[in-house]
């Protein structure tokens, strides 16, 4: 099922960015990058066909990254990295209070509590 909803969210992702660079903008800057009035989509654009294609493809890309996120889910395994290891740390009991060893500059140790 994951391997499902990731193949479809990378297509919607690879045809989202498609027909964002394929709409052309208020006509400021898209002129001077060949974006005037003898588009491929005539003069008006394609506004209507194109805006639609871009609001479905977005949907299907929030509605496959929400359902890959509840599919995944925060799963805790065994064979965890952190659990790994002989240095497992445990929690102090809250009586207890934490030994401090200093050591003076002529070797001596202290040991304060």
């Amino acid at each position: 099922m994951q391997t499902l909803v990731i193949t479809v969210h990378v297509i919607a992702c690879i045809f989202l960015i498609i027909f964002v660079l394929l709409q052309s903008g208020k006509e400021d800057m898209g002129v001077i990058f060949g974006g005037g009035s003898g588009s491929v989509f005539g003069s008006t654009g394609a506004g209507g066909v194109l805006v639609k294609i871009t609001a479905f493809l977005a949907a299907v890309f929030l509605i496959t990254s929400l359902s890959y996120n509840v599919i995944s889910g925060n799963k805790v395994s065994d064979d965890s990295i952190m659990l790994q290891g002989d240095t497992i740390v445990t929690p102090m009991p809250e009586g207890e209070k934490p030994v401090v060893t200093f050591e003076n500059p002529a070797g001596e140790t202290e040991v304060k509590k």
